[in-house]
């Protein structure tokens, strides 16, 4: 459910901008609202709101924080850019193309994890990505499965001038496989487990094959974040002691993971399949050391460039340049006039030092 962006969101978005008001967002204040949705690497934002995590973090610091599920996760972003959150769970892809590229300056908070697996290319039969040339694949179109067929064929010297994109719902895709018609999909999990179950079903390429590509962030409002820093240090401190909470093998472990998995409609065996395949940063010192490394700016080129070329990198962009961003050595890609996203882990490196 993270996954789903496209043009169609982003021109029904810029109508709702007009009425944001992100001047009156940076005042200081005492209660704040988040917005997440269902996905592996987001439940737990649901466990610490309904174990009182979140209330914990956030009475230490004299706020409130209300915690709100959004069954639609695009949803959840245009009501974030449109100033009825100040917080929302998203992907790095997402962040640059609805909120940065809807004018919102935008911070990524805390960097949760990235996708080590969870998004597949499948195909029926053998054979490399060679195989696919004039052929159809289906996928959810402008999402992050489209991003990683052009990062797979890209590696392969080919082009999506090579073959057929077929936009096909999530919600139809193992149905859509299980016909004679349909050769080759790229989707996420649970539904690559559920089409690799089907007979002579091969995965070609994964997300890791490009580990560290599709990251899952918590994004804040700027403005709200420079004018309230206790809000940002409330939602580390209660996400990181959560992430503590959650990987050990304990009886409170086992029964925050439980619960994480009750609430995303699987099991706990089918929970941990799918943090198997994502790289969780359970420790702050990792996502600071994955914040802060060189990789992560020619990430966001590979991005803004898939954005520019799919006509969804903001209305008007006459080039990658058009949305600029800024990462923590100060170094920036893009319009330097137009900075919208920055990837600033100081309230995460607060949590490492242990001074939350």
């Amino acid at each position: 459910m993270r996954k789903l962006i496209g043009s169609i969101c982003f021109l029904l978005l810029a109508g709702v901008l007009v009425v944001a008001t992100p001047a009156a967002a940076a005042e200081s204040k005492s209660k704040f609202r988040i917005a997440w949705s269902i996905y592996v690497g987001w439940m737990p934002w649901g466990y610490a709101d309904e174990a009182g995590i979140v209330d914990k973090w956030a009475d230490k610091y004299g706020i409130e924080i209300e915690v709100v599920q959004i069954n639609d996760y695009i949803e959840s972003i245009n009501q974030y850019t449109a100033g009825q959150f100040d917080g929302c769970v998203m992907t790095n892809m997402d962040a640059l193309s609805i909120p940065a590229g809807g004018g919102v300056d935008s911070t990524a908070l805390i960097i949760g994890d990235f996708s080590n697996g969870n998004d597949a290319l499948l195909v029926k039969g053998n054979g490399g990505l060679a195989t696919l040339k004039g052929k159809p694949v289906n996928l959810v179109e402008l999402s992050v499965s489209h991003y990683l067929l052009a990062r797979a064929l890209a590696s392969a010297d080919m082009s999506e001038r090579d073959i057929k994109v077929v936009n096909t719902s999530d919600a139809d895709m193992v149905a859509a496989f299980a016909t004679p018609d349909v050769t080759a999909a790229v989707t996420w999990n649970p539904l690559v487990s559920t089409i690799m179950e089907m007979p002579g079903v091969s995965k070609i390429y994964d997300s890791g094959d490009i580990p560290g590509e599709i990251i899952d962030m918590m994004v804040v409002n700027t403005d709200v974040l420079q004018a309230n820093p206790a809000f940002g240090k409330a939602l580390v401190g209660a996400w990181f002691e959560t992430m503590a909470l959650m990987r050990g093998n304990d009886a409170a472990g086992l029964a925050a993971r439980g619960a994480m998995a009750q609430a995303s409609g699987t099991d706990l065996a089918g929970y941990d399949a799918q943090l198997a395949t994502t790289q969780m940063f359970y420790e702050p010192a990792q996502a600071v050391a994955f914040a802060r490394s060189p990789a992560l700016p020619k990430t966001m080129d590979y991005v803004r460039r898939f954005l520019f070329e799919h006509g969804i990198l903001g209305e008007g962009a006459s080039s990658p340049d058009h949305v600029g961003m800024s990462f923590p050595d100060g170094s920036t890609l893009g319009d330097t006039g137009n900075i919208k996203l920055r990837f600033d882990p100081a309230f995460m490196q607060l949590a490492a030092e242990g001074k939350l």
